[in-house]
């Protein structure tokens, strides 16, 4: 590959990017005036829970403020929150060669749609990121979970096979499919944690430990379920029980889970989700891009979601309370205690 170009040089884009220079691929990364000023200091270092450690100079980064005129990638990575697909999209639909491939690492289901729509002239892929990625400290970012890639792509997507070929050199997973639908609602039932493991206040592993924030997660998980079998959606499997078996795990007494779930449990200490940090930043989340994807899918069956709708509203109201929630408070915030 001569090139890659990251949009939204997040916890995401610096991560995946920086994996693909490691690579020996080049990459420009286009992002946000705070995260650029940390990579110009202490450049990119990228750790993960086995071992990962490597670092990139600041002098070996490409760094921007917006896609550079005359630019043409083999392939672009649009990582920037949901909310900023539109605005994100435009601007590569006004510099990019027509047709380059672009693939949305984005969590929520309708943002490659968006993009398409808002700049019909490149090639638009979905794509997933199975892990969890945080930001350590400046220009420091963390895998601390499991998991591979996946994108939507045909056997003839030589730009996808070649990004594929090259990320397997770092030892990360790149998974092609012909229909990503089903692999992003595997991922949107995970990400329904996103909010509970936020308001907790705790680390990921800490905060499944505790079985009233499971409690809460099987119950936004079974109200999703339902809409998608309703819907004739399928769900793909991305842990090792089916969604519905996980149900039940994620209920059980604390001692049986952490035996049951051991694979499950396999997540470090330093692992949060990226809501977490955007409500500890002040930042806008992502919560419309998951549980507003649900109360949606509801709203399109002439149904309701109000668990989804409920946790939309905690989240967004967060800014006046800013204190986290108990296993309880959270239960009782939700009408499930």
């Amino acid at each position: 590959m001569t090139g890659v170009l990251v949009m939204g040089a997040g916890s995401v884009g610096c991560f995946i990017g920086g994996l693909t220079q490691l690579a020996g691929v080049p990459v420009h990364f286009v992002g946000r005036p705070r995260v650029l000023a940390a990579l110009r200091k202490h450049g990119l270092r990228l750790t993960d829970q086995d071992g990962l450690d490597r670092h990139i100079p600041p002098l070996q980064l490409r760094l921007h403020d917006e896609p550079p005129a005359g630019l043409k990638p083999d392939l672009a990575l649009l990582c920037v929150k949901s909310g900023a697909t539109a605005e994100a999209a435009t601007p590569l639909g006004l510099t990019l060669p027509q047709g380059t491939p672009v693939v949305s690492l984005q969590n929520g289901i309708g943002n490659t749609d968006l993009a398409r729509a808002t700049a019909p002239q490149l090639h638009w892929h979905a794509g997933m990121v199975a892990f969890n990625i945080a930001e350590l400290a400046p220009g420091h970012y963390h895998r601390g979970s499991g998991g591979a890639l996946a994108a939507e792509a045909s056997p003839d997507d030589t730009a996808l096979a070649a990004w594929q070929t090259a990320l397997a050199r770092v030892g990360m997973a790149l998974e092609l499919h012909a229909n990503l639908a089903p692999v992003q609602w595997g991922k949107l039932l995970l990400n329904l944690n996103n909010p509970v493991n936020a308001l907790s206040g705790r680390p990921l592993r800490d905060e499944l430990m505790q079985r009233g924030y499971r409690r809460v997660l099987a119950a936004l998980q079974q109200e999703a379920l339902d809409l998608l079998d309703a819907a004739q959606r399928p769900a793909a499997r991305l842990t090792p029980l089916p969604p519905r078996r996980l149900l039940a795990l994620l209920r059980m007494p604390n001692l049986v889970f952490r035996l049951a779930a051991a694979r499950m449990l396999r997540i470090d200490a330093k692992a949060r989700s990226s809501m977490a940090d955007d409500l500890a930043q002040g930042r806008a989340t992502e919560i419309d891009a998951l549980c507003g994807e649900v109360v949606r899918l509801a709203g399109s069956l002439h149904r309701g979601a109000p668990l989804n709708a409920r946790m939309q509203d905690l989240v967004q109201a967060w800014p006046q309370r800013r204190r986290p929630y108990t296993p309880d408070e959270l239960l009782e915030a939700l009408g499930l205690s």
